[in-house]
Order: C-alpha cells, then sequence, then structure tokens
C-alpha cells in the first residue's frame, strides 16, 4: 500500500509539473529518448535480479513448464477479454470511442481516425524499444548468472537489497517523466471523463480472462482447480500470491506462482510493444496483471499514448488491491 502511495504521488507530481510546461511542449521531446534509456537500464538491472535468483533458473526445467502454460494462457486469455469488451464499449484498437461518441461530441470520423491513428515514427520507435527491451533482458540475466552470484557468493541478500532500491528508484524517475507526459499531453481528464467508471471494465476483464486462462492450464498440467486459480489469482504480484499460497501449505503451487508472476512481468515487458502495434492499445494493460501500475507503467506509455498509462495504472491499481483478497478465498 506504502508503494502504491508513492506510485500514484510522484506521477501527480509529474502531472502537475508538466501541465504547468505545456507551453513548452515542442522544446521537450528530448524526454521520450530519456524515458527509452532508463527503460532499458531498469529491465537489465530486473534481468541481472532474476538471473542471480537460482530459484528460477535452478526450476526452468521442472515447474517452470507448468509457470511458463499459465502464463501464456493467462496472458492470452486477458488480451481476449479485453478485446471483447473493448468492441463491446464501441472503443477503437488506439483506445479511442468511435463513431457514435464521436458524433456527440462533434467530431467528424474522418478527424478521429486520423487522431487515433500512429505515426510511423511512433511504429517505428515501438520496434526499436522491443529490441532494446529483449537485448537488456537478456544481458541482464547472463550478468546475473555468471557475475552477480560470483561477486555476491554467500551473501545474495545484499545484492537483492540493492536491486530492490536500484529498481524502486528508477520507476520513481520514470513514474515522474509519465507524469509530465500526462500533463503535456493535457487530454487525460478529457479522455477519462468519456470513458468515465467503464474504465473499471478492462480490469474485470482481466480477472475473467485470467482465472479463465489458469483454470484450463491447471486441467493441461495435473495442477488442481483451487491450486491453478490460486496462482493466476497472484496477477503478476511474485512477492505476495507465492508467500500466501505456501502458507496454505501447498508448497509445489508457490513455486509455480513465483515463477509464473516473474514470466508475466517479464513476457508483459517484452510484448507490450507488439500487442500495442498489433492488437490494441488497452489491450496492453492488462498483460502485466498488477504491474500495469508500476514497472510496466511507463512500457504501456511509451509504446501506446500518455493518456492510456491512465487505464493502466487503474487496471494495476484494482488487480493489486484484488491480490490478498482472492487469493486466501481461492486457497483457502
Amino acid at each position: 500500500m506504502a508503494d502504491l502511495v508513492l506510485y500514484l504521488g510522484i506521477t501527480l507530481v509529474g502531472y502537475y509539473i508538466g501541465s504547468r510546461i505545456r507551453d513548452y511542449k515542442e522544446k521537450l521531446l528530448w524526454t521520450g529518448k530519456v524515458q527509452t534509456v532508463a527503460i532499458t537500464c531498469l529491465v537489465l538491472l530486473m534481468g541481472m535480479r532474476m538471473g542471480s535468483n537460482s530459484e528460477i533458473t535452478e526450476n526452468l526445467s521442472t515447474i517452470g513448464v507448468s509457470a511458463f502454460v499459465i502464463t501464456l494462457m493467462t496472458m492470452i486469455f486477458s488480451i481476449v477479454a479485453i478485446y471483447i469488451t473493448r468492441k463491446l464499449m464501441k472503443i477503437d484498437r488506439y483506445g479511442r470511442l468511435t463513431s457514435l461518441d464521436n458524433e456527440k461530441i462533434g467530431i467528424p470520423d474522418d478527424e478521429a481516425a486520423d487522431e487515433a491513428e500512429p505515426s510511423q515514427e511512433k511504429k517505428g520507435g515501438i520496434n526499436l524499444m522491443t529490441v532494446l527491451i529483449v537485448i537488456a533482458v537478456a544481458v541482464g540475466m547472463l550478468i546475473g548468472y555468471f557475475v552477480i552470484r560470483s561477486v555476491f557468493a554467500g551473501n545474495m541478500e545484499s545484492f537483492e537489497t540493492m536491486a530492490g532500491l536500484g529498481i524502486k528508484i528508477g520507476l520513481c524517475l520514470l513514474l515522474v517523466f509519465v507524469g509530465i507526459d500526462l500533463g503535456l499531453d493535457g487530454t487525460v481528464i478529457e479522455n477519462f471523463k468519456r470513458v468515465g467508471i467503464r474504465i473499471i471494465a478492462f480490469p474485470a476483464a482481466v480477472v475473467v480472462g485470467t482465472l479463465m486462462g489458469a483454470g484450463l492450464s491447471g486441467v493441461l498440467m495435473g495442477l488442481s482447480l483451487k491450486e491453478a486459480l490460486a496462482v493466476g489469482a497472484g496477477f503478476g504480484w511474485y512477492t505476495l500470491a507465492p508467500g500466501i499460497i505456501m502458507e496454505a501449505g501447498y508448497i509445489t503451487a508457490s513455486a509455480i506462482s513465483f515463477l509464473h508472476n516473474v514470466m508475466r512481468e517479464l513476457f508483459s515487458i517484452l510484448f507490450i510493444p507488439l500487442v500495442a502495434q498489433k492488437i490494441g492499445y488497452i489491450e496492453t494493460t492488462g498483460m502485466p496483471g498488477a504491474a500495469a501500475m508500476d514497472v510496466c507503467l511507463p512500457i504501456v506509455e511509451k509504446a501506446t499514448r500518455s493518456d492510456i498509462a491512465v487505464y493502466s495504472f487503474v487496471s494495476g491499481v484494482i488487480l493489486s488491491i484484488l491480490v490478498p483478497v482472492l487469493v486466501p478465498v481461492i486457497i483457502g
């Protein structure tokens, strides 16, 4: 909860700054490049952390298969659920209300389409960011496995503490820039009013999609329905859900939960740009689960538009609140 307040506060501070310097927007284009570099460094550090974690690397060939299947299914089902929800709400692939609502506010369909269509520069940026993220994750995991383990042999807790602090600081810096982009854009409040309370429909779709995907995966991988649903209900929060499951006495399910939640965050980082380009902007907000409000928020904002970050943050907050509620109820 403290992190939630911290991240929200920092984003709001950035938004206030951005709204005050909106007249200088054209002179602040360099912030996009700064964000790309910062995201790459953050993902590199996360890769180092995962590569140095023996629990992750040593179990990839056993429980890792179950975790991989659950991760794949929950993310696919979440994307499909959001896609269906978006269509029912008449929102286009770029996160804007379509013809019916455009007519209500006096925007011609052709102008709305032009506004919604991303530029070639944006598309190119998405491809570049995907490449940078893949390279950063791979290099980070190699450094973590071959270097960090040797340097911090017998004292991995120190590295975990430093890496955790570094990730939190990096996130705070990135969220300041996300807030500034929201403030510079100046359309966030207008877009939020147009969508209104319907924004809650998307995290609801993620819950449905995730649990359906996890339940089906449990059948395929030989897990009980209760265990599979509890694993899925972690929504990517790997520091909380596995502990709740382990406390209930399900050791294997706890290990699967840990790896699944790590994979969900990692795969989201890798594939958010691709999903934004090929499927839809709002679909990217459901992939990371709870991480949509922190680690993956800058990536969503960078791969889509600044106002889509509102969807991402709201989704991440709601899913984070649901984790300590759903997991104990399901596994109880």
